[in-house]
């Protein structure tokens, strides 16, 4: 790797962090308004216009308010919780292409941090190591509701992996790669993107997805009714922002995920390709306004997930403990087994 090599490698890396970064208080202000929307109130509207400038009166607020550390408290471990959070859902976005190439400098850039030829493997790998933030908070605080939100969150997170990780077995089986920038290129026609040739993997990983973003019908681990706040009951000031930007992170890189292997990725419905093409963009790979139309694509699509999971935490009530064990268990895990058999007998047929 020569000099400019690396320099657009750091420059991947720094784009990609910045624009996850300032994603949380833009959800911030989404989920806000949005639940007022749908609970017909008003939501934050003071702070700037229609309340957009309220997630960084939040962050300032942050930056003043007292940060405790409990007496009893296991000092170290209680400051290192919040990046152990913060950290895994931050790097799993390495692995996601958000766009095909572009031109620059003489050289074609791959849109995407790392083209790692493991990538399924690597997002699950990365993505299973939030718990240990979550399991470290609640045991560092010396508190009664905390210890209990972190076994909550390790049985629930473990639990709810497996039925991820057997959901994506299908796409595996069918695309045949663990490259997630393969999966992409080989879902370069409409009806081969995985919502309709996996509808049940893609079930089973949105429902799981969404139980490992600990986001409500799934936030048992908090659980504000019975466990006061769960794993960070005893957090204040910007260590609990931390927390509050882990889950934020998480559902961006899931909701990622979830487009680059049910949804195409990057890739355009025919439809709009030739309306683009109306328009007067060049259809071929290195084209500037195309890698453009592509990262767009991918910022469509994944904003439409984030929505989805909003909605979600705004229309359904919290599950008890054992209804959410049994869900995962007896339904998720059981009806992605059964996917896995249906697909394997299809390709063995060759129907897919």
């Amino acid at each position: 790797m020569d000099a400019l090599d690396f320099a657009i490698l750091i420059g991947k890396i720094v784009l990609v962090m910045g624009v996850l970064l300032n994603m949380v208080p833009i959800l911030v202000w989404v989920e806000r308004r949005g639940s007022a929307l749908m609970q017909d109130r008003l939501g934050p509207n003071r702070v700037g216009p229609l309340g957009l400038f309220q997630p960084i009166a939040d962050v300032v607020k942050f930056i003043f308010k007292e940060d405790p550390i409990p007496n009893d408290a296991h000092k170290v471990l209680f400051m290192l919780a919040p990046v152990l959070s913060l950290v895994p859902a931050s790097i799993i976005f390495a692995a996601i292409p958000f766009g095909n190439t572009i031109e620059l400098f003489g050289r074609t850039i791959s849109l995407q941090i790392a083209d790692i030829h493991i990538g399924i493997l690597y997002v699950m790998a990365v993505g299973s190591l939030g718990v240990y933030g979550l399991i470290t908070a609640g045991w560092a605080s010396n508190n009664k509701y905390a210890t209990l939100g972190a076994l909550r969150s390790s049985a629930q997170l473990v639990s709810y992996e497996i039925a991820a990780g057997a959901a994506l077995i299908g796409p595996l089986l069918v695309y045949g790669t663990f490259s997630l920038k393969e999966m992409v290129l080989l879902q370069e026609h409409f009806w081969k993107w995985g919502i309709f040739l996996q509808p049940l993997a893609f079930f089973i990983y949105l429902t799981a997805a969404i139980a490992e973003c600990n986001r409500l019908p799934f936030d048992l681990p908090e659980g504000e009714a019975e466990l006061v706040a769960g794993y960070h009951t005893e957090y204040g000031s910007m260590k609990f922002a931390l927390f509050f930007m882990a889950e934020y992170l998480h559902v961006v890189t899931i909701s990622a995920l979830i487009t680059t292997l049910f949804l195409g990725g990057w890739q355009v419905p025919p439809g709009l390709l030739k309306m683009a093409t109306w328009i007067g963009i060049e259809t071929y790979p290195t084209s500037l306004g195309l890698s453009l139309l592509y990262v767009l694509s991918f910022v469509i699509k994944t904003s439409a997930i984030i929505w989805f999971i909003i909605w979600i935490r705004w229309t359904f009530p919290r599950f008890r403990y054992d209804q959410l064990m049994a869900f995962g268990w007896k339904i998720l895990v059981p009806v992605g087994l059964v996917n896995i058999l249906i697909t394997s007998v299809l390709i063995y047929l060759k129907w897919v």
